[in-house]
């Protein structure tokens, strides 16, 4: 078994909340699941409203989402940002019926998937990434998303 890749991580609480589900060794052990190659990562959790501005903003979508990802570089390092919406997130998992922290750890693989170049446009794509995004998650002890 290889040594995981190098991470740099910075984690940010725009939007405190949930400060007691992710302590930084969580978060960096969900992403660090999720690397291929060494990374370094700016995980922000932000309100509604910073959400909104910023997928309003960035992608021309007017209302908040779960997560973006800002991929900056992919190789040989990951450099990318990934904002999650703690609201738009607790919704979800409650209309989904799941953990909470289910939901964070899946947001933040499929985050970091994107960052190193996975996408879920086309639908072979996404077949691929959901598949790779429920590898990672049942063996970090997670339920597969897809499977609901």
């Amino acid at each position: 078994m290889s040594a995981p890749p190098a991470l740099k991580l910075s984690l940010q609480f725009a939007d405190p909340r949930h400060l007691d589900l992710l302590p930084r060794h969580r978060v960096r052990r969900w992403l660090l699941a999720a690397l291929e190659r060494p990374a370094e990562l700016t995980v922000r959790l932000v309100g509604r409203a910073e959400g909104r501005r910023l997928n309003r903003d960035f992608r021309g979508k007017d209302y908040a989402t779960n997560v973006l990802t800002f991929a900056y570089r992919s190789d040989p390092v990951v450099q990318a940002d990934l904002v999650l919406a703690s609201p738009v997130l607790a919704d979800e998992a409650r209309a989904q019926r799941i953990a909470l922290t289910a939901h964070y750890a899946h947001l933040l693989v499929h985050g970091a998937l994107h960052a190193q170049g996975h996408d879920h446009v086309r639908p072979a794509d996404a077949r691929r990434m959901q598949a790779i995004e429920a590898r990672i998650l049942l063996a970090l002890g997670f339920d597969d998303p897809y499977a609901r």
